[in-house]
């Protein structure tokens, strides 16, 4: 009988590559064999705030039978809204340390917070078809990948429903979002995207999650929700890593 604990059953080759290349904890440094220990994980990403199940700003706990004020006033173009956790500190640096750093073993950590997020989320349906969104083709080239890319392959893996990378395009080379200011966010990102000809049938009459890092005041989501919805998406849920509280 194998007494040994599941967690140290594994293969020796694996175990050969653990102690020549260990890992550490992208937030306190302690080895591990994933991007984040499980005390971080459990202290920071665990727990599910209340939250606006169109955009995911908070909320309070008695009001989750409804929009919030602001989807109430001014609906947005997507239908729900996932974040596995509020783009603050120390979670913040690990967006930045993804996007600009390339430290991309943190995507595959995005991806399963995301799924955790939604699949423990009863009030949201299951997309049928991951999109993430584009980067605009110089952008792409400076960077290397798109990180909503990075995030979206495994999510789709973890959710076992499909990915297409190219759904939508960035047919204009907008300024970054965080270097214009809020007032003038949705004016920089108009008409910015389009379905790609060949991606027509994919998305008439289904529900398509649209995958990004970050989520601060909507436009981008809402610019592409409204894109999808004009050729013949039936409904859109946003999934985001991080999603910036209100001021």
């Amino acid at each position: 009988m194998n007494l040994m604990p599941p967690g140290l059953w594994r293969h020796p080759l694996q175990l050969a590559a653990d102690a020549l290349l260990p890992s550490a904890c992208a937030l306190c440094a302690a080895r591990c064999r994933e991007a984040l220990c499980a005390p971080c994980h459990a202290q920071f990403l665990a727990g599910r705030r209340p939250r606006c199940r169109q955009c995911a700003n908070p909320l309070g706990a008695a009001d989750l039978a409804w929009p919030c004020g602001a989807c109430l006033a001014r609906p947005p173009p997507f239908d729900a809204t996932v974040a596995a956790a509020d783009y603050a500190a120390p979670l913040d640096q690990l967006v930045l340390q993804l996007k600009f750093g390339g430290v991309l073993p943190l995507a595959p950590c995005f991806g399963r917070a995301l799924h955790a997020a939604l699949t423990e989320d009863g009030r949201i349906a299951l997309p049928e078809l991951l999109c993430p969104v584009p980067l605009g083709r110089a952008r792409l080239v400076e960077r290397g990948f798109n990180q909503a890319l990075e995030m979206a392959r495994p999510l789709a893996r973890l959710l076992g429903i499909g990915l297409h990378a190219r759904l939508a395009e960035r047919v204009v080379e907008t300024a970054a979002q965080s270097s214009v200011a809020p007032s003038a966010r949705r004016r920089n990102i108009r008409h910015a995207f389009t379905v790609a000809p060949a991606a027509l049938a994919l998305v008439r009459g289904r529900h398509i999650g649209v995958v990004d890092d970050v989520m601060t005041s909507g436009a981008t989501l809402a610019e592409l929700a409204a894109t999808l919805k004009r050729f013949g998406a039936a409904r859109v849920t946003c999934l985001v890593f991080a999603r910036t509280p209100p001021h």
